[in-house]
């Protein structure tokens, strides 16, 4: 009886699980591959609890309605006339998959040509950029994020949203695709660097996968 029982349990989970909207992306890493900038605890927490926890309740949220069958850019794109929890899961759900695609245990990756040659003529030099939006970073009063993105004429920008919003949504003033978002939340940095929000947005440098951020920037702009 109990072996039926947990099978048919096990039938059920498999069930809900295949027919989720979304699912969260293999960590492309382990969990202690960025120590040094981002310790492994840190690591496992933010991917495998908060990570997951954006994923499976946006799909909770989304049970029954509509959005069951959109994408997440399409999602985002009407936030506004959506639900909070929709809101604050599917901005979860996309500010952290991007997220870890653009974190690696690469060293030293650098920007493609095109990409440093946008960010110089955007921002004056690759100095200025990073202090830009770690400034952006810093400023973000409460949890929110950093971000990179491509606006409507294929242009640079730097900003900054509060929770889980992003520029993908409609709610934002300054709208855009982006390329790199740099979480600020307490929860991506407090256990290493506890109240230095500054140190961490300094030691994330180390471990940014810029050949990710140079892909995801041709592909916007190939797209225009």
């Amino acid at each position: 009886m109990k072996i039926l029982k947990v099978a048919a349990f096990t039938a059920v989970f498999a069930a809900q699980f295949a027919l989720a909207q979304f699912k969260q992306t293999p960590l492309p890493y382990a969990y202690n591959a960025l120590e040094g900038s981002i310790d492994a605890q840190t690591m496992e927490i933010h991917y495998s609890k908060h990570g997951a926890g954006y994923t499976a309740n946006l799909n909770k949220a989304i049970a029954g309605t509509p959005q069951e069958k959109e994408t997440i850019n399409q999602i985002l794109s009407q936030v506004s006339k959506l639900s909070p929890a929709v809101r604050n899961n599917a901005g979860g759900h996309y500010n952290h998959e991007l997220f870890w695609t653009v974190l690696t245990p690469e060293k030293n990756t650098q920007p493609s040509a095109k990409l440093l040659k946008a960010i110089n003529e955007t921002f004056g030099s690759m100095d200025a950029f990073k202090e830009k939006i770690s400034k952006a970073g810093a400023d973000r009063f409460g949890s929110g994020w950093a971000w990179l993105s491509v606006d409507k004429n294929g242009k640079l920008f730097v900003s900054s949203t509060p929770n889980q919003d992003n520029p993908l949504m409609d709610v934002v003033e300054e709208k855009g695709t982006p390329i790199l978002g740099i979480d600020v939340w307490e929860h991506a940095y407090y256990l290493k660097y506890q109240n230095k929000r500054a140190d961490y947005l300094s030691a994330i440098w180390n471990v940014l996968n810029w050949k990710e951020v140079s892909k995801r920037y041709e592909d916007v702009l190939s797209k225009k």
